[in-house]
C-alpha cells in the first residue's frame, strides 16, 4: 500500500453517489436565494436550476444547455426536529425515500427537503408519498420553465425575421 496519499487517491474509486447530494454550504444558499419555496404536509421544500461549475466561475457563460446535469437532492434537520437521535432518524427516513424516488427528478435542478417534525411518527408510505409529490412538481415546473423559455426564444427569432424580411431556411 502506497504511503503517499495522493497515490492512494489516483486508486479511490470515483462514488457516483456523492455527486447526487448538495455537499457546499454556497449550494445550499443559492438555492435558497434564486429558488422556489412549495409546501407539503410532512415538509417544505426548496429548488433552483443548477448552475455548473464553469457557469457559476464565469456568471456571462450565455450556453448553459450544453453541458447537460443531474439533479441533487439535499437535506436540512435543524435543532428544532429534536435531538441528535431523532434528527438523524428523519434523515434516515428522508434519504431512504429520496433514493427510491430519485428517477423522477430528471431536470438538472438542486432541491432541498426540509422536514417537519412530524416525519418521525409518519409512516414511511406516507413519506414516500410526499417526497414522489415534491420530486413531481419539481419536474413539472422545470418543464414548463424550459417550454415557455423554447417559445420566447422562438417567438424572438420570428419577430426578429419579420423585422429584417429574413426568409427562414
Amino acid at each position: 500500500m502506497a504511503a503517499n496519499p495522493a497515490a492512494r487517491a489516483g486508486k479511490r474509486k470515483e462514488n457516483s453517489s456523492r455527486t447526487l447530494w448538495l455537499r457546499k454550504h454556497a449550494d445550499y444558499q443559492r438555492v435558497y436565494r434564486e429558488g422556489k419555496r412549495q409546501s407539503l404536509p410532512l415538509m417544505t421544500y426548496f429548488f433552483a436550476k443548477r448552475r455548473s461549475a464553469q457557469a457559476e466561475a464565469d456568471s456571462q457563460l450565455k450556453d448553459l444547455a450544453a453541458t447537460p446535469l443531474g439533479s441533487r437532492v439535499g437535506l436540512t434537520a435543524g435543532k428544532v426536529l429534536g435531538n441528535a437521535v431523532e434528527r438523524n432518524r428523519i434523515k434516515r427516513r428522508m434519504r431512504a425515500a429520496v433514493r427510491q424516488h430519485r428517477a423522477e427528478l430528471t431536470a438538472g435542478v438542486d432541491v432541498i427537503l426540509h422536514p417537519r417534525r412530524t416525519v418521525l411518527e409518519a409512516e414511511f408510505s406516507q413519506i414516500e408519498r410526499e417526497v414522489l409529490r415534491a420530486f413531481r412538481t419539481v419536474q413539472a415546473a422545470m418543464e414548463s420553465s424550459r417550454s415557455a423559455l423554447k417559445n420566447a426564444t422562438a417567438s424572438e427569432d420570428a419577430a426578429l425575421a419579420k423585422v429584417h424580411h429574413v426568409q427562414p431556411i
